[in-house]
């Protein structure tokens, strides 16, 4: 038996091994080292492809930065093309799937990977007024770039109405908030830290 005790140790470490530089590479893609120890993602926003006629055509970018997996989302948003308003907001979620090929409608529901009802989805960013026709904000998510949870390669959609944060007292809100027609939307993709500086200058 003894004879066997070694090779087995040898196997069970390079298994073990194998399982945690695979976990970690997961955890921290190679570009977290090249901007100190940061990820960055950007999500070019473009129109509905299936936009009926007078609709708000809504343009611009949504930003990411991450410093690591433990620390919080920073979400910056710089979109505009919505009508201006003091009153009407409009709802911003993070969706599953990054497939535009039937316009935003084939993005799928929220992204939900833990199976509970909204508004505590990881990509539920809530309201937004645009009184000169714009969104200029930063949030903090519960979302991340990191680990499997990451919403790398999923869409950022923006809606027609307003967000009922799950109080709508019917099963739409429970899901999506019933915040209605689907304006916008992108997929999220890693980049480098240029926009993002860009942004804050």
């Amino acid at each position: 038996m003894t004879r066997y005790t070694l090779p087995v140790v040898l196997l069970l470490s390079f298994v073990s091994h194998t399982s945690t530089s695979s976990e970690e590479l997961t955890l921290k893609p190679p570009e977290h080292d090249l901007f100190n120890s940061s990820l960055y993602a950007a999500c070019r926003m473009k129109p509905n492809t299936q936009l009926v006629p007078g609709m708000p055509k809504v343009y611009g970018h949504v930003l990411f930065k991450q410093s690591g997996p433990e620390e919080n989302l920073q979400v910056m948003f710089k979109l505009h093309g919505l009508p201006a308003s003091k009153s009407q907001s409009r709802a911003i979620h993070i969706h599953q799937y990054g497939d535009l090929s039937e316009g935003c409608t084939s993005t799928g529901g929220h992204y939900n990977p833990e199976g509970v009802n909204h508004p505590l989805h990881p990509g539920d960013f809530g309201n937004f007024i645009t009184p000169n026709g714009k969104i200029r904000r930063a949030i903090d998510s519960k979302a991340t770039l990191y680990g499997r949870l990451s919403v790398l390669g999923r869409a950022v959609v923006i809606h027609e109405k307003e967000d009922d944060m799950g109080r709508g007292g019917d099963a739409g809100s429970l899901l999506h908030g019933n915040a209605g027609g689907r304006l916008a939307c992108c997929v999220i993709g890693i980049s480098s830290s240029k926009l993002w500086n860009k942004s804050k200058q």
